[in-house]
């Protein structure tokens, strides 16, 4: 249960900081915006959505790190195999088929 909450929030983490790098200017675009069109940036402040940006960013980026951590770490504290050569030796071994003649409608090769 703990596993699979984790999980959900590990994923959910990880689209939003996509989406977040994504939003973000390059640094590039301050040049533009010193020529005309620094106007742009006045909802997040004077300094631009930079920093709301990137603090943002920097927070989901712990999350992310720390959902991964506690992932490994509860993955390996299964009782279940851990290869699947653990896996293949803790089934039970399957019994072989009696040897038969094979299909009835299919001719014998004849004896050389």
């Amino acid at each position: 249960m703990v596993h699979t909450l984790i999980l959900v929030a590990h994923v959910v983490v990880a689209v939003a900081l996509i989406a977040l790098v994504l939003l973000q200017q390059g640094k590039g675009a301050d040049a533009g915006a010193a020529f005309g069109s620094g106007a742009s940036a006045t909802m997040f402040g004077s300094q631009g959505s930079a920093s709301f940006l990137s603090r943002t960013t920097a927070a989901l980026a712990t999350v992310f790190f720390l959902t991964s951590l506690t992932l490994a770490y509860l993955s390996t504290q299964t009782s279940a195999p851990q290869s699947v050569v653990e896996r293949v030796q803790a089934e039970k071994p399957v019994q072989p088929l009696p040897p038969s003649g094979g299909p009835s409608d299919v001719p014998k090769l004849p004896q050389q």
